[in-house]
């Protein structure tokens, strides 16, 4: 069952007396349990698609389905629901808050999303043990390495049990060990939890541990392949 599908959507922005196109008529979609990884240079419109795909932006001209909904149909307290209960976010840069301890970041979503204590409590020590991390539980960002803050933000992106993850460079600011731990990580979630990831990267080598690619170029997609995982 398709779960996201973009029906030739383009995306412009004015700035000043200029007009920039960064996306370009862009048609794919995504089925449910899919492992899609995004490739494209920086400015191929990458980080545009993925702020459409996670309710963050909006089209110029054309349509982003989720779960068969048009999102353009959608109100701001809707979109606001999808993006605590249907999308989980992992960033590059992490985006762990300083002085909570791992914990606390990972319940943080559910906090917001008036989740009671006991069951914040529990849902965000189960997300660590997926993660292989509820042995630093009480430990706070700057305690920990980088991979081991990444999982703690795979962790927080699981804690509201989303059917779909969008990672946005989710090895950027990690060397290729590491990077190829989070890949793992990603790839056990898919295969054995089900869920729905979409990936953005300029990596090659990261890009392969998802099922497909898809690669822009200058906004437009040139590349739609099927390839073999790499575990």
């Amino acid at each position: 069952m398709c779960l996201v599908r973009v029906d030739n959507i383009s995306k412009k922005y004015v700035l000043g007396e200029v007009e920039v196109t960064a996306l370009k008529e862009v048609s794919f979609s995504v089925e449910k349990g899919e492992f899609l990884s995004i490739m494209g240079a920086s400015g191929s419109g990458k980080s545009t698609l993925m702020n459409i795909l996670g309710c963050l932006d909006v089209p110029s001209q054309g349509h982003y389905y989720l779960n068969g909904e048009d999102v353009a149909t959608l109100d701001e307290n809707q979109l606001a629901d999808i993006r605590k209960y249907t999308i989980g976010f992992v960033f590059q840069g992490f985006n762990l808050l300083a002085r909570m301890s791992a914990l606390e970041n990972v319940e943080l979503p559910m906090l917001y999303n008036g989740i009671p204590t006991k069951e914040r409590h529990e849902r965000a020590h189960h997300a660590l043990s997926i993660v292989g991390l509820e042995d630093r539980a009480d430990h706070q960002p700057q305690q920990l390495s980088g991979g081991q803050q990444q999982r703690v933000a795979i962790a927080r992106a699981l804690a509201n049990d989303a059917p779909l993850i969008l990672a946005d460079e989710p090895t950027g600011n990690l060397d290729s060990k590491t990077g190829i731990d989070v890949m793992n990580l990603f790839v056990r979630l898919n295969r054995e939890s089900g869920k729905t990831i979409i990936q953005v990267t300029h990596e090659r080598d990261m890009a392969q541990f998802g099922s497909r690619i898809i690669t822009l170029k200058d906004g437009i997609l040139i590349k739609d392949e099927r390839v073999e995982s790499l575990c």
